[in-house]
């Protein structure tokens, strides 16, 4: 569960002064919008890579080749999700719980009531022994079913055309544009990661539009998989849909995702193997990450006003409530950086201060 602090935070996030890039992001030095610079040299030092940090909707640090254009693997995934409130808001799928079934999948027994809920929290049990809903499964194949339902069978068109529709992603005016494999999965530079990264922060908003409507964040921009749902068991399923993995197996990954996944997000939240700390016990409670292979993530925390994205860094192996785990002390030193400092009364909750 959210912490009150965090609620009050996310719903005030609208309030502040907030900037969009045009053609170009605009840049301004840390001490300028109350960030210490010092302290961001040393995330940055230790991540390595490519990437940049935007505070308030200005770019403060950048390091490495803004240009280049990589894959993002895993971190892409939330993208996915967006695309899927696009087309609920423009009424191609009536809702989450819409039975992909309805869109033409020839599903076999337990998986007929597998819905795009399910395929957005890794619980569709897809080439899994659990019926949808059961259990969890970090699942590749699963988020393959989700990227073909959507490009194929929902908007039916080519995977760029389709992102890049000037009333969907298109309106962030990315400068070096997104490119997709056969499997979908996206590339892009860090500065247009940081667009789609800054477009979520922003609840759907961008300049003085709401290109997608806040209710899509209000209700799906937090955890939606209980911290009680049970891994899935050790036993691997047929593809009978012949569709193929987007990157992994159908169960890898899977040890930190009930209590703290949704729609492709991680949040800072109590999970199931750490009920009594959250993922990042010394960070920000309404902190969120998308999180990709070979070092390709990004961090949001909407009440520091912060984004940070990183292609190809070093952010170390996850280990969910440790406080002592090396991606926490980062974390830790880049909210700290943005002026935050946590209280001496925080619980797991964990309580949001900004000086």
């Amino acid at each position: 569960m959210w912490s009150i602090a965090c609620v009050i935070a996310c719903l005030s996030v609208g309030t502040a002064h907030t900037n969009f890039p045009g053609a170009e992001w605009q840049q301004r030095a840390p001490e300028r919008l109350g960030m210490d610079a010092a302290a961001l040299d040393k995330v940055v030092e230790k991540l390595g890579g490519r990437g940049c940090i935007v505070r308030d909707g200005y770019v403060v640090k950048t390091w490495g080749d803004q240009t280049e254009v990589g894959d993002w693997f895993s971190s892409a995934k939330p993208v996915l999700s967006t695309l899927l409130f696009f087309a609920m808001q423009e009424g191609l799928v009536d809702s989450v719980d819409q039975p992909i079934r309805e869109f033409g999948w020839p599903l076999r027994g337990k998986d007929e009531g597998i819905t795009f809920r399910h395929l957005g929290a890794m619980t569709s049990g897809y080439m899994r022994p659990e019926g949808p809903g059961e259990a969890w499964a970090y699942n590749d194949f699963a988020i393959q079913l989700y990227q073909m339902t959507l490009f194929d069978k929902v908007f039916k068109g080519d995977a760029k055309a389709v992102a890049e529709d000037s009333h969907r992603l298109g309106a962030l005016q990315l400068q070096d544009g997104l490119k997709f494999n056969k499997k979908r999965r996206i590339s892009a530079s860090p500065r247009d990661f940081a667009r789609i990264c800054w477009f979520w922060l922003n609840r759907g908003k961008w300049g003085s539009k709401q290109v997608l409507a806040k209710r899509y964040f209000d209700e799906f921009q937090r955890p939606q998989v209980p911290p009680g749902l049970p891994i899935t068991q050790d036993t691997d399923l047929d593809d009978y849909l012949g569709i193929g993995s987007y990157g992994g197996t159908s169960n890898h990954f899977s040890d930190m995702g009930p209590g703290v996944y949704g729609f492709n997000w991680w949040f800072n939240a109590v999970g199931g193997n750490h009920p009594d700390s959250p993922v990042w016990p010394d960070a920000p409670s309404d902190l969120y990450m998308s999180l990709g292979a070979h070092g390709n993530s990004s961090v949001i925390i909407p009440s520091l006003r912060l984004v940070l994205v990183c292609a190809e860094g070093e952010w170390s192996s996850h280990e969910p409530g440790n406080p002592a785990s090396p991606m926490n002390k980062l974390l830790k030193t880049l909210a700290e950086a943005a002026g935050w400092r946590r209280g001496p009364s925080m619980t797991a909750g964990g309580a949001l201060h900004r000086h």
